[in-house]
């Protein structure tokens, strides 16, 4: 638990127009540390709930990223760490190879994530910088790397390129701590203390 002087930042999904409403995120932010909780659900898999807390250095680069994913039927969970230099293992220790190079991680469903590439290396407008993630994918909790690309469009606009060939992209707007406040079509922030 994060103490009492973090941000309390939530999402409602946009994505599954057919269950609009269903769903939310809320999430705790402190210094160098996230605790959040993600109501979603997947039509192929039907309801879940995502557990998860990152815990990151200075400069914004992540160490650690524990989830768990409840469903109806099962408990999982996935313990990643990682040295900042792009080397990953599981929590028992095992290399987990297949991420090597991947500086950041991006979890889908939450726009939390989007910010690390963001914060870690900041861009002037108009700059466009490639990154590899280790995406994970909450509703199987499995991981694997992804290439994407942010250009920064404005001082509070980027736009988001998934490069793994489906050709997806999307403009984040997002606030002065570079948090997304808007993911068109699949998140928007619905309450924010401080």
């Amino acid at each position: 638990m994060l103490d009492a002087r973090s941000r309390t930042i939530c999402w409602t999904p946009l994505c599954n127009r057919a269950r609009e409403g269903v769903g939310l995120e809320h999430l705790l932010l402190a210094d160098r540390a996230s605790d959040s909780v993600v109501l979603a659900y997947d039509e192929q898999r039907g309801p879940f709930r995502l557990i998860y807390r990152l815990d990151w250095d200075d400069s914004w680069q992540l160490r650690g990223a524990e989830l768990a994913l409840i469903t109806e039927n099962s408990v999982r969970s996935l313990t990643l760490k990682t040295d900042g230099l792009g080397h990953w293992h599981h929590g028992d220790g095992r290399v987990i190879a297949e991420l090597d190079g991947c500086r950041d991680i991006d979890i889908w469903p939450t726009p939390f994530t989007n910010m690390f590439p963001i914060r870690r290396e900041p861009m002037a407008v108009g700059e466009r910088r490639r990154f590899l993630m280790a995406w994970v994918f909450a509703p199987d909790l499995t991981v694997h790397p992804q290439p994407q690309a942010y250009t920064r469009l404005s001082d509070r606009r980027y736009l988001f390129e998934n490069l793994d060939g489906s050709g997806f992209q999307a403009e984040l707007l997002v606030d002065e701590e570079d948090i997304v406040v808007d993911y068109p079509g699949l998140f928007r922030r619905v309450k924010t203390d401080r």
